[in-house]
């Protein structure tokens, strides 16, 4: 902004606050009274404020409750195609069938949406974007919807587009250990009943104490997950594979550009709150060095490297956890194979897993919508 002349106004003195507020792209976060919902209005407010009125929007149970946005109390309101009246740009958070029914909605009314459900992730005219590997493709969006990408990948995937953009990926081999927020609320509640339920005792010992003392508090698991890890997570499908094995393999093909890509991924629940891990088993078009990764991990936006065995340095969820970027320690050129590595990957499922990858497309669009 133009300094204003001495003892004159600035314009935006004299056009006013709610001038200059309605000079920004008007915001709208569906799903905000949620867990990634409630992450995001952190993060909105801790960023650049680049937005005019954020208008929060939820079920209407929900409606009439107050949350804190840029420092200031705003009322939810109810989920509504009147609730999109004016809104440039609407992040929604909500289960995939809600996203269905309302993500055309949204776009009716003229908004550019930001879907972080399943819905529209594989659509051929919905491009899915994580900005540090693909931002150009959030301008081509023919059905006025970006989708943001399943958590677990977004885990990995920053960290594994510096490594592509470089040496060419041609083979991906995952594992994750996957928080238990990433089943939302009630993942959280039952592993801290278990918890409950499980310390001080001698449990662990034998087969099936811990499922009898865990009783009947699985919640979202098929298996107790205090004292326990269970090699599942999501729903069933072809073949016994699940169904966030096949969300990291499609949508990695997607984000990298590579349709073709051979990608194995085994996902397991841990008894973690938040942060999402994963082993990492990389394959080049080029030969790899352990120096010259470091080199690319240790420049690319949006990671830490932190990879010193010796030393005992290496990411692991509880240092994690709150935190944006994506951490790799770890890293190693396979014993077998020059062209191939192997990393240890965390980041925070609720953060750039959902809610700041969120925020960074909108700030794109908004960029965008600003010219």
């Amino acid at each position: 902004m133009i300094p204003a002349e001495a003892g004159r106004p600035s314009l935006a003195d004299t056009l006013g606050t709610d001038a200059r507020t309605a000079a920004k792209p008007q915001l709208a976060v569906v799903g905000a009274t949620g867990a990634v919902g409630s992450v995001l209005l952190g993060i909105l407010s801790e960023r650049a404020d680049i937005w005019g009125e954020i208008r929060l929007i939820a079920s209407p149970r929900s409606a009439g409750r107050k949350l804190t946005v840029r420092g200031a109390e705003v009322e939810v309101v109810a989920l509504s195609e009147e609730a999109f009246d004016g809104i440039d740009v609407a992040m929604f958070d909500v289960p995939d069938e809600v996203s269905a029914q309302w993500v055309p909605v949204a776009v009716a009314k003229g908004a550019v949406v930001i879907d972080n459900a399943g819905t529209f992730r594989l659509d051929p005219d919905v491009p899915l974007v994580v900005p540090e590997v693909n931002a150009h493709a959030a301008r081509v969006r023919p059905r006025g919807i970006i989708a943001n990408p399943n958590c677990t990948t977004l885990s990995m995937i920053v960290a594994l587009g510096a490594l592509h953009a470089e040496y060419g990926l041609s083979e991906l081999i995952v594992s994750s250990y996957q928080a238990v927020s990433g089943s939302g609320k009630a993942g959280v509640d039952t592993l801290r009943a278990q918890l409950s339920a499980v310390s001080g005792t001698e449990l662990g010992n034998t087969p099936g104490d811990v499922r009898r003392a865990v009783g009947d508090t699985l919640g979202p698991f098929p298996a107790p997950i205090a004292l326990n890890v269970v090699p599942w997570a999501g729903s069933l499908r072809e073949d016994g594979w699940s169904s966030e094995e096949l969300k990291i393999r499609d949508e990695s093909r997607k984000i990298l550009g590579l349709p073709e890509l051979p990608v194995t991924a085994t996902c397991v629940r841990v008894p973690v709150i938040t942060t999402h891990s994963l082993t990492v088993h990389a394959r080049f078009e080029n030969e790899v060095t352990v120096a010259g990764a470091h080199e690319i991990l240790a420049a690319a936006p949006g990671v830490v490297l932190s990879d010193d065995p010796g030393q005992d340095e290496y990411p692991t969820p509880a240092d994690v956890v709150g935190t944006d970027p994506t951490w790799v320690g770890r890293v190693r050129r396979s014993l077998d194979d020059p062209r191939a590595l192997e990393l240890f990957v965390c980041g925070d499922n609720l953060r750039k897993g959902a809610a700041l990858n969120t925020a960074q497309i909108g700030e794109l669009v908004a960029a965008e919508l600003q010219g």
